[in-house]
């Protein structure tokens, strides 16, 4: 297992965003015709529209790359792993083990209380609730989904906790609208999370911490691990 040694804080620099530059300590993997990337927290995946969103992982990666393609996404404020092909053959075969779930995917994050019990299962669909910004929550008549989850520890007082959150569907905000959903929002989340001073964090507690698959062309089991940066 390749493990990366993440950005400071999972934070992005003021500097770097305006510089644009893609540092050698973001990229855990580059081979097999793919790139496995340690994305900070407060870096779009992609870019959005207007010249405030035009800087994005992808932009940066595609000035060394021209061909990459985003195999997933993270949301800005989501940091840890995510997958990049080099070739239209190889993004297409990358897809599909997403489509299949056959890719592991597992999260950290630091949420508000303590659940229930030492692990459970979040089934609630969820549907989109306005455009801009995009909000999502759940909803009877959305898109079925879930997510399972395991107690890592929590703090004294029970005031937090510490999860693993593994996503069996990958619906956008999924892991941010299901725990605010059971009453458990991840801390520094500015859309679903807690009211202060718990929001007081310089960031969203969730960390895109394992990816692992087994590569379409070679067959060779390949997984990677990014330690959680808060």
């Amino acid at each position: 297992m390749a493990t990366a040694p993440g950005p400071a804080e999972g934070l992005l620099a003021a500097g770097q965003l305006a510089a644009g530059q893609l540092p050698d300590a973001w990229i855990l993997h580059g081979g097999d015709g793919l790139l496995v990337l340690d994305k900070p927290a407060g870096l779009l995946s992609q870019p959005g529209l207007g010249p405030d969103l035009a800087d994005s992982l992808i932009t940066r990666v595609r000035s060394r790359w021209p061909e990459a393609q985003l195999v997933h996404r993270l949301d800005r404020d989501t940091s840890g792993l995510i997958l990049v092909a080099l070739s239209a053959d190889l993004h297409r075969e990358l897809s599909a083990l997403f489509a299949e779930r056959a890719v592991q995917k597992l999260y950290v994050a630091e949420v508000r209380g303590v659940p229930d019990g030492p692990e459970g299962c979040i089934t609630l669909p969820i549907a989109k609730q306005q455009h801009r910004p995009p909000l999502y929550g759940a909803d009877p008549a959305g898109k079925p989904c879930r997510t399972d989850w395991r107690l890592l520890a929590a703090s004294s007082g029970g005031v937090s906790s510490r999860l693993e959150l593994r996503p069996l569907t990958g619906r956008s905000h999924q892991l941010r609208v299901h725990l605010s959903a059971i009453g458990h929002p991840i801390l520094g989340d500015p859309l679903y999370g807690p009211p202060p001073p718990l929001a007081g964090q310089r960031r969203l507690h969730l960390h895109a911490t394992t990816l692992g698959f087994q590569h379409p062309d070679s067959g060779r089991e390949l997984s990677f691990h990014s330690p959680c940066p808060f």
